[in-house]
């Protein structure tokens, strides 16, 4: 059996380690083990963040149309309510965009719920 030598390959894995973790501060942007250590905690957040990030923006959209259908004499609950009497099939994402970028359809929509 042919002796190999792993010179190369752990080099280039050592690069590819320390490029992932370029701008981190002390030793875990220049040592390789508290590097792969960074990696695999920012990965962790990165990964936990994703979902949180759903939620926040959620969040905020039910503020959104909150504030805005108060504005119009509507809760929230009741506006969402009403909605789904009427079988308006607008997501919140989009209530929210109305309520924010075009204030003057969002309150002919709750006049229309309000008949």
């Amino acid at each position: 059996m042919s002796r190999v030598k792993r010179g190369v390959t752990k080099l280039k894995r050592r690069r590819n380690i320390l490029s992932q973790v370029k701008g981190y501060r002390f030793g875990r942007g220049t040592k390789e083990r508290v590097a792969k250590e960074a990696i695999s905690h920012a990965g962790v957040y990165a990964f936990r963040h994703r979902r949180a990030k759903k939620r926040d923006f959620r969040n905020l959209w039910a503020l959104r149309i909150n504030a805005a259908s108060r504005t119009v004499g509507f809760t929230y609950s009741k506006l969402i309510g009403a909605l789904k009497k009427k079988k308006v099939a607008l997501d919140r994402k989009s209530l929210s965009a109305l309520a924010k970028d075009h204030p003057e359809v969002f309150e002919r929509l709750a006049q229309q719920l309000e008949k």
